[in-house]
């Protein structure tokens, strides 16, 4: 059963962890965060002025370098290393986030944990992923102050490892049911239903549960059907699953490793980096696709069997490099990393290594800027939303940590013609930035999800609730 004190003492043992290890640099390591993420690092975090523009709704965001079909791309500098995390304040009662004019935002659910990702089933329960990233072993070669910052940034925190129901049965925007669906998961992230089972993405396996419709708890033990490379480069930990129209295969993201692979760690494993095919049994593992770095969103577009995703492109290259994309997933095509990015421009820190893989790399549908941690992608399917909302996607950015201005924290809309993405991108659902140039923010936008009745749902991980939108 669901607990109302759970979120609220997770969020206190998380400022607990970021207390303490602002302790051991003195409370101006903490105030500033940590502004570097190396000893040589030596560039300002200044606020970024012209970040203005990109909470302002209506923002056109190709006038923007790595944004587009066909981004500007400024020259790669391996120098950059620049640190600015967010410090998750939360929301002031009654407020919510900001929408177009004609658009209603209200809370359909708080008191989470750490809510990542969305999944409605055909009854229209809709299922809640509540999981973090609890540490790892490289967290003790980080400085104090950037440790602290990633807590307090709601990157790090104590993981629920479940997944909750919530059921609203008269369609009113508020969930009379609340159960604890799923629990003693390793780190959740995607869900799935295919056939007579629901699939569950863990860090470290694909495994399924029988499900029966309308039921409110699972607590038979569930079976793996695929192991998983566990973890990943910093939140490259989370697995997603979506399944094909008929059921007959299953399509799981697995991100990388490392940042480009300079170690040599992901080269050996041809699963990183990738999404995979399976049969939902387990049997006929393939890769898919590659070289994308951290895929997280699947989705399907209207009326056909293309497949889309949402990728997190590599850092230390520049404030404006290499940006996050979404783009149409080709069966066998590789799209660069680490090798390359946006086609064939090759990665200088990989230079000269694979240039066969440089020569075939596949450039992505569309650029969604640098650091913005694009995380999900839902083509629009709202009957009750204007009809220039119906052809074209919306995308999730949970936002930066590694440029001197904020970049992300929001949801944009991307505009579709002929199955083919043609921008400019808008945002959708803005505010989770507070007023004025600091590091507060109220919540990250992470999971999408549209409910039966055509209103949108944004899973808030750092506010520990979920939006509607109608």
């Amino acid at each position: 059963m669901w607990n109302p004190l759970t979120a609220s003492r997770s969020r206190a043992l998380a400022s607990a962890f970021a207390l303490a290890a602002c302790l051991l640099v003195g409370a101006s390591g903490c105030a500033t965060a940590d502004r570097s993420s190396d000893a040589n690092a030596d560039r300002s975090t200044a606020p970024d002025r012209s970040t203005a523009a990109d909470r302002s709704a209506g923002d056109r965001a190709e006038l923007r370098p790595g944004y587009g079909p066909d981004p500007v791309l400024p020259p790669p500098d391996t120098t950059h290393r620049v640190s600015r995390f967010a410090r998750v304040v939360g929301w002031p009662a009654g407020q919510t986030p900001q929408a177009p004019e004609g658009f209603a935002v209200s809370l359909f659910a708080e008191g989470l944990q750490h809510p990542r990702w969305l999944y409605v089933l055909p009854n229209g329960d809709v299922l809640v992923s509540e999981s973090n990233n609890p540490g790892s072993a490289r967290d003790s070669t980080l400085p104090a102050a950037n440790l602290a910052a990633r807590y307090a940034a709601g990157m790090r925190g104590p993981s629920a490892n479940r997944i909750t129901l919530l059921r609203d049965a008269d369609s009113d925007g508020t969930p009379e049911t609340r159960e604890t669906f799923l629990s003693g998961l390793n780190r959740p992230f995607g869900m799935a239903l295919a056939g007579d089972y629901l699939y569950v993405g863990n860090t470290d396996a694909l495994v399924r549960y029988r499900y029966g419709a309308g039921e409110t708890r699972i607590d038979a033990p569930g079976e793996k059907v695929l192991d998983l490379p566990a973890g990943g480069y910093n939140n490259h930990w989370t697995r997603n699953v979506l399944a094909n129209r008929d059921g007959s295969k299953l399509y799981v993201t697995v991100g990388s490793a490392t940042n480009v692979d300079v170690e040599g760690i992901d080269a050996k494993d041809p699963r990183r980096a990738a999404i995979l095919e399976v049969n939902p049994d387990g049997s006929g593992m393939r890769v898919f696709a590659s070289g994308l770095r951290n895929p997280n969103g699947l989705a399907w577009a209207p009326g056909s069997s293309t497949l889309w995703t949402a990728v997190n492109e590599r850092d230390g290259l520049g404030e404006d490099l290499v940006p996050d994309f979404v783009t149409s997933v080709k069966e066998g095509a590789f799209y660069g990393w680490p090798y390359a990015y946006f086609g064939s421009h090759e990665e200088p820190r990989q230079a000269g290594k694979r240039p066969d893989l440089v020569a075939r790399a596949v450039a992505p549908d569309f650029a969604l800027g640098a650091h913005t941690a694009t995380m999900s992608i839902v083509f629009g399917q709202g009957p009750t939303f204007p009809e220039r909302y119906r052809e074209g996607a919306f995308i999730a950015q949970h936002g930066s940590w590694n440029r001197s201005g904020f970049a992300g924290y929001r949801v944009l809309f991307l505009p579709f013609r002929g199955g083919k993405p043609v921008g400019p991108a808008e945002d959708f659902l803005t505010g989770f930035l507070t007023e004025g140039a600091g590091e507060e923010v109220h919540g990250r936008p992470v999971g999408l999800a549209f409910l039966r009745d055509g209103s949108l749902l944004v899973a808030d991980d750092a506010g520990d609730r979920v939006w509607r939108i109608q």
